[in-house]
C-alpha cells in the first residue's frame, strides 16, 4: 500500500505541474501595463471570479492609472478593462483584495501635490465601482498600499516617507464595515529607523503585517507585528529574520492558524527566496527555508488555502539571462516543497508575478515585454491548488482541529472538529481531482458522513464557515 502511494503522490506532483495552461494576454495596447510590487497584491479569486488589477499608461489616459479586469469562468475568459481612475495626475501601484462580492482596491496617488493612498470599491463582484475614497492626508509621501479583506473588515498597510527627515513608517488604516467608514491611521514601526515594503493579511480580528526594517544595522531585516482585536492595538514587533544581509520585499498569506511568509534574502552572496512559517497564529515560528537555487530571483508572491502554499517570483537563471516567472508549490502547509517551475519560456522579460487560489485552481498574473513593450500576463493551474500528496500513510489531519476516523473507511466515517465546535460549519468532500462529491453542514464540531457510494482511493475533507477555512485532512477508503 505504501509503494502504491509513494507511486501515486509522483504521478499526482507531475499531473498538475504539467496542468499549467497557455499565457493569456490580458492587455492590448501600444504603451505601457504594469503590476505592482511584490509586497502588495494584483490578483484575488474568490469562487469562480478571479480579479486583476493594474497600472496603464494607454494612449487617452495621459498618464498612469488604475485598471480592473475579471473573470467569472475561473480565468477561462475574461471581461473587458475597466478603468478605475479618471484624474490628470498619476495612480499607480494598486493592490486587490476580495471577500465575497465585494472587491477593494487600494493605489497611490499624486492628484494632492504629493503621493497619498486612495482607495475604492465594488460591492456586486466588479460591476459597478464607488467613487475614490482618500486614506491618508498629510505632507508626506504615501506609497505601495497593501489591502486585505476578511467578511466586513478591511486592512490596508502602506509605507510613509516623511519629507523632513526621509525616515519611512509602516502605517496601518482599517473599516468595519466592509470600505464604508475608515478609523485614524497608526503607526506600526519605529519612526526612527526606514521600514517599507509592507504586507498585510487578515482573518477575522487577527491582522497580520511584515515588512523590511534598518534599524538593525543597515541592512534590512524582517519584521512581523500581530493584531488580535481587528487592528484596534498591536503586539510588540518581532524580528523573523538575523543574518548580515538585506532582506527585503516580503509577502504573508493566511490560512486558519497557519501564517505564510516569502522574502529575498542575500545572505548566499546574490538574492534567493527564502520561507517561514507559524503554525499556531504567529506565536511562535519554524527555522526559515530556502526555496530557490540560482539566478538572481526577486519579488516573492505567496498565496495559501487549505494544505496547499504556492509561491511565484521573477528570476534571471535562464540561459538568456532574461527575467522569467517562477513557481513553487507546498502541498503540506510549507512543510516540505516540490520543484520548481519556469511558467515562462520566452525572450522578453517577465516580472512582478502574483499568485491567488481559489478551490482547485490556481492563477497566476504578471507583466512581460514579449511584445516590445510590457503587457499583462495571465496563467491557471486548474490542479494546483489541489493537496496531491501524504504527509504519512493515513494521516487524517496535519495542523489543524480536523480529525476522520476510522481511517481508511469502508461506509461511514465519524468528523470532529475541536477548533470552533459551536460554528455553524460547512463540510466539502473532493477527489483527488478537485471535483466536490459531497458537501454537508456539522453542528457541535462532530458529523457522520455515508461514503459508501465512493470508490476506494484518496479524498480530501475540508471544513470552513463563511470565507474561514478549518483546513483540509486526507482520508482513504479502502475496501477488500
Amino acid at each position: 500500500m505504501k509503494q502504491l502511494l509513494l507511486a501515486l503522490v509522483m504521478f499526482l506532483t507531475q499531473f498538475s505541474q504539467a496542468q499549467w495552461e497557455p499565457d493569456v494576454r490580458l492587455t492590448n495596447n501600444p504603451d505601457t501595463s504594469l503590476t505592482s510590487f511584490s509586497m502588495q497584491r494584483c490578483i484575488a479569486s474568490n469562487g469562480d471570479t478571479v480579479h486583476a488589477t493594474w497600472c496603464d499608461s494607454r494612449p487617452g489616459s495621459g498618464n498612469w492609472e488604475i485598471y480592473y479586469k475579471r473573470s467569472t469562468y475561473g480565468g477561462l475568459t475574461w471581461g473587458e478593462d475597466i478603468r478605475l481612475t479618471d484624474d490628470p495626475a498619476k495612480s499607480r501601484r494598486s493592490s486587490i483584495a476580495v471577500s465575497d462580492l465585494t472587491v477593494h482596491v487600494a493605489w497611490m496617488d499624486n492628484r494632492d501635490g504629493n503621493y497619498e493612498i486612495y482607495y475604492k470599491r465594488s460591492t456586486d463582484g466588479g460591476n459597478n465601482w464607488d467613487d475614490d475614497v482618500r486614506l491618508t492626508d498629510n505632507d508626506s509621501w504615501s506609497q505601495l498600499p497593501s489591502v486585505s479583506s476578511s467578511g466586513s473588515w478591511v486592512h490596508v498597510v502602506w509605507s510613509e516617507i516623511d519629507q523632513l527627515s526621509g525616515v519611512t513608517e509602516v502605517y496601518h488604516k482599517y473599516s468595519i464595515d466592509g470600505g464604508l467608514t475608515w478609523e485614524t491611521g497608526t503607526s506600526l514601526s519605529e519612526p526612527s529607523t526606514d521600514a517599507y515594503n509592507a504586507s498585510v493579511a487578515s482573518l477575522g480580528s487577527y491582522v497580520y503585517v511584515v515588512w523590511n526594517d534598518t534599524r538593525d544595522g543597515g541592512n534590512t531585516e524582517i519584521y512581523f507585528r500581530r493584531s488580535t482585536d481587528g487592528g484596534s492595538s498591536w503586539e510588540e514587533e518581532i524580528r523573523l529574520t538575523y543574518n548580515l544581509a538585506i532582506s527585503q520585499w516580503p509577502s504573508i498569506s493566511l490560512n486558519g492558524s497557519f501564517v505564510h511568509i516569502v522574502w529575498a534574502d542575500a545572505r548566499n552572496g546574490n538574492y534567493e527566496i527564502y520561507y517561514k512559517r507559524s503554525i499556531d497564529w504567529g506565536e511562535n515560528w519554524d527555522p526559515d527555508t530556502r526555496l530557490s537555487y540560482g539566478g538572481q530571483p526577486v519579488n516573492p508572491n505567496i498565496s495559501s488555502e487549505g494544505s496547499v502554499v504556492n509561491v511565484v517570483w521573477q528570476d534571471n537563471r535562464s540561459v538568456y539571462g532574461n527575467w522569467e516567472i517562477y513557481y513553487k508549490r507546498s502541498t503540506h502547509w510549507g512543510e516540505n516543497w516540490e520543484p520548481d517551475t519556469a511558467l515562462t519560456t520566452f525572450y522578453g522579460n517577465a516580472l512582478r508575478p502574483f499568485v491567488s487560489i481559489s478551490g482547485s485552481v490556481t492563477h497566476v498574473i504578471w507583466c512581460d515585454d514579449r511584445n516590445m513593450n510590457p503587457e499583462i500576463y495571465y496563467k491557471r493551474n486548474p490542479t494546483g491548488g489541489l493537496p496531491v500528496g501524504t504527509y504519512n500513510d493515513y494521516s487524517a489531519s496535519f495542523g489543524n482541529k480536523v480529525s476522520i476516523y476510522p481511517n481508511p473507511a469502508s461506509s461511514i466515517i465519524h468528523i470532529q472538529i475541536t477548533d470552533h465546535p459551536n460554528a455553524q460549519l460547512h463540510l466539502t468532500i473532493r477527489n483527488i481531482l478537485g471535483e466536490v462529491l459531497i458537501t454537508q453542514s456539522i453542528r457541535m464540531g462532530e458529523a457522520v458522513v455515508d461514503i459508501s457510494l465512493l470508490p476506494n482511493g484518496i479524498y480530501f475533507l475540508s471544513a470552513s464557515s463563511g470565507n474561514y477555512q478549518l483546513g483540509m485532512a486526507k482520508f482513504i477508503i479502502k475496501r477488500d
